[in-house]
């Protein structure tokens, strides 16, 4: 691959917002922003229903726990119900007496718009009722209170020359003939690509997309076998995902955590999204959430996520 094309592939990186630079390469990233209209749209439901004298049903009375998830993303969700989003959804589930139903989708761009902002042929009902990860804070749902906080981490494979790595930083000043020799994934969204613009390794970055419309693999099982396969010997992967891989081949990889800084974040609060006129079920998720937060930790210390503090942040007020 050309210089000028890593060029081109690291300001399109750059161009990316906040959000978009934290959403987890496959998991939300590929979650679009919303329009303007998009909003109006939401609004004018909220004001219809309240003009037209209806009473939200209390999500506490369904009989059933409507998913919008993806068949074959891991570690997040399957149709097996092997990710942890499957598990913390069952949880919840239970405790309210539901069922589980899913609403299937691939998460690519349209996700939202095409699950839980969408309606069963012509009738009111929707689709799914609550994603159960998406960024706090995140434009296009009303979100709950983040629920866990993860880091990209820096996933390096065990013997092939990398061991002696023990922070990220130590790439940026190897001896040039080692530098060469690097094979480290360089996504075409997300902060793992500006840390190697700004550590000068550019040019040992393998291109992958985010987005490969890959119906066999998500990105986390896609990178698994490139690593498998000595394609890459490294990649600055989304804390879930590597843990994902980690689990797949125990004592194959060892993982670094990057660290913030003013210019290049990396770690992100991750919530539930539910539409915004949907403020009961907000609500009900909101107490599952503080209720059950150490059997959550547990769920994701299950499959390896790499847990921070959740920092305390001002709840964002949902227009009415």
């Amino acid at each position: 691959m050309s210089f000028a094309k890593k060029i081109k592939i690291l300001l399109s990186v750059l161009a990316l917002s906040t959000l978009a630079a934290c959403q987890t390469a496959e998991k939300v990233n590929t979650i679009e922003q919303p329009t303007v209209s998009e909003f109006s749209r939401d609004a004018a439901q909220h004001k219809i229903t309240k003009k037209s004298g209806t009473i939200e049903k209390n999500p506490r009375d369904d009989k059933k726990f409507r998913v919008c998830a993806d068949p074959l993303n891991p570690p997040y969700s399957s149709k097996k119900l092997d990710g942890f989003e499957n598990k913390i959804a069952a949880l919840f589930a239970q405790q309210l007496g539901q069922e589980v139903e899913y609403y299937w989708f691939p998460q690519r761009i349209g996700f939202v718009r095409n699950t839980l902002k969408s309606t069963i042929g012509d009738t009111a009902q929707f689709k799914c009722d609550v994603i159960m990860g998406v960024p706090a804070g995140f434009d296009f749902t009303a979100t709950t209170q983040a629920y866990y906080h993860s880091s990209y981490v820096l996933l390096i494979a065990k013997g092939r020359g990398w061991d002696n790595i023990t922070i990220p930083e130590q790439l940026r000043s190897l001896p040039l003939a080692k530098q060469n020799s690097l094979k480290i994934a360089m996504f075409d969204r997300g902060p793992g690509t500006a840390w190697l613009q700004k550590s000068g390794l550019l040019e040992q970055g393998v291109p992958y997309q985010t987005m490969t419309g890959d119906k066999e693999n998500n990105t986390a099982m896609m990178i698994g076998k490139e690593l498998q396969a000595g394609n890459i010997d490294m990649v600055i992967l989304w804390g879930p995902m590597a843990g994902y891989l980690m689990t797949q081949h125990p004592d194959t990889y060892k993982s670094l955590p990057m660290k913030s800084s003013v210019n290049m974040k990396f770690d992100y609060s991750m919530a539930m999204g539910v539409r915004y006129p949907d403020k009961q079920r907000k609500a009900l998720l909101n107490d599952l959430i503080a209720k059950n937060q150490q059997e959550i930790n547990k769920i994701l210390e299950s499959y390896h996520v790499p847990l921070l503090a959740i920092p305390a942040k001002k709840e964002r007020k949902d227009d009415d």
